[in-house]
């Protein structure tokens, strides 16, 4: 009861963290901005409409780009997302500023708005790494790392697993890694708070996850498919028994009519908006080596149909001519122009070509080489179920993992995506995909010729690379 009580009081603290977080960064804004704009200080319509903008807003995009996760996130991720979410909100409330004080005679001009906005932005960006770094170091001196285990079933990509949670020590002390046949194991578990469960057959998993849940103890599964399908199951009573139903999932027509819709307006917008950019790109690509602009490549998106992928060329003409080998940081194949064109993303621009042609959406699992996919589908059967829907620009994969993310786990996240679809998810998924500009490991490369055994569980999918070079 006692633990129980802790617990609620510091989600009440982390709640009212956050909302003088949000009260400081409404203050900065409508404090600079009132000093031109002196409808922002009066009891005025301009200025109720504006301010309830401005919390609605920011609130809902702190949401959507994960909540400034106290305690779970590092400074950086947090402090970089709530600032994303913060700048969009900025952005929108002074556009609706503007357009509400027109006509307005006192109204401050252009170049008064952009050096207060300017102001904002870089007070709020101290607020928030403050607020993130203050947060995080009060969290962690309240609760210290907790007592880890790792059961783990196979041993097969083990040593990564672990690594990957060695690096949130303020949040895990792993000090039990114990096989799933070890005798002492229900004793590892109780001298453990935390337990993650790695690679365990379905039998293990399901032994294991009801005597943690018994003993109380907070439990991390590496899921599969089964899981995933359960996981947005509808809870149904047939009589008085209790069943999950799982249905095949797949968009509705109604889904896709509306899904291609969005698809055709934000590419027809988008290609307007990127043009002047996408122009700038083709010329400085064709004045460093005179070499064509675009890249093609033939890539799988629904049903297994095969279309051409179309992107900015980022390395040397026929960079594979002797050797098929993938792209790594320091890689020689790749132009000036290419490498900041990879860095910023731009090299993709040109597929919202495909996604007005029909090829791709602008939300889905990235589009892989007819012969990797056949690849992934001999090792990972489940790899054909991403082909349910249409390959996309972003998606959670490309959000939430890395480029060295090991096929199986991109596979999870991707399928995860199709079970529980909705348009509400794929506005997200576009308003999160700003934060993989930020991630210095999106689009990192890997080291080494191309592997001649593609399926092995274990290959971690590199950055896409040109001449038909594939991704192992």
């Amino acid at each position: 009861m006692v633990k129980q009580f802790v617990q609620k009081m510091q989600r009440t603290c982390l709640i009212g963290f956050k909302a003088v977080m949000v009260a400081v960064l409404f203050a900065i804004f409508f404090g600079l901005f009132g000093l031109t704009q002196k409808e922002l200080w009066r009891a005025s319509r301009t200025a109720a409409i504006s301010m309830s903008t401005f919390v609605v807003v920011g609130i809902c995009l702190i949401k959507i780009y994960g909540g400034f996760p106290i305690g779970v996130k590092k400074t950086r991720e947090i402090a970089s997302s709530a600032f994303i979410a913060t700048f969009i909100t900025d952005i929108i409330t002074y556009f609706q500023i503007a357009i509400m004080l027109f006509n307005y005679d006192k109204r401050a001009t252009y170049t008064q708005d952009l050096f207060t906005m300017v102001g904002v932005v870089l007070l709020q960006l101290v607020c928030i790494s403050l607020f993130g770094y203050l947060g995080n170091y009060l969290f962690f001196e309240v609760n210290k790392p907790a007592r880890t285990a790792v059961i783990y079933g196979s041993s097969d990509g083990l040593v990564s697993f672990i690594s990957k949670i060695n690096r949130y020590k303020k949040q895990y002390d792993v000090r039990f890694i114990a096989s799933v046949e070890e005798e002492n194991l229900k004793q590892t578990i109780l001298d453990s708070d935390r337990v993650f469960l790695y690679s365990l057959s379905e039998t293990d998993k399901t032994k294991l996850m009801e005597y943690c849940y018994k003993h109380e103890k907070i439990t991390y599964i590496t899921p599969e498919l089964s899981d995933i399908v359960t996981k947005h199951s509808r809870h149904m009573i047939i009589d008085d028994v209790t069943v999950l139903e799982s249905r095949v999932s797949g968009l509705t027509f109604e889904q896709e009519v509306i899904k291609r819709g969005c698809d055709i307006v934000i590419s027809g917008i988008g290609l307007l908006i990127a043009s002047p950019i996408m122009l700038l790109e083709a010329l400085a690509i064709k004045l460093e080596d005179g070499g064509p602009v675009f890249f093609k490549q033939p890539r799988v998106t629904k049903g297994g149909r095969v279309f051409e992928v179309l992107k900015f060329r980022t390395m040397i003409v026929d960079a594979d001519k002797y050797k098929k080998r993938l792209a790594s940081e320091d890689d020689d194949r790749i132009t000036k122009v290419g490498r900041v064109l990879r860095k910023t993303r731009l090299d993709e621009l040109p597929q919202f070509i495909n996604i007005l042609k029909g090829d791709m959406s602008v939300v889905g699992p990235r589009p892989e080489q007819e012969e990797i996919t056949e690849k992934y589908v001999e090792v990972l059967p489940e790899f054909k179920y991403r082909l349910k829907v249409k390959a996309g620009l972003t998606g959670l994969a490309q959000i939430q993992g890395k480029y060295n993310t090991t096929p199986k786990d991109k596979l999870i996240l991707d399928l995860m995506y199709i079970e529980q679809y909705s348009l509400w998810i794929d506005l997200k998924l576009m308003l999160q995909t700003v934060k993989v500009l930020f991630k210095s490991d999106s689009t990192e490369g890997v080291q080494g010729e191309l592997p001649i055994d593609l399926s092995q569980k274990e290959a971690a999918p590199g950055p896409e690379t040109e001449e038909g070079e594939p991704q192992p």
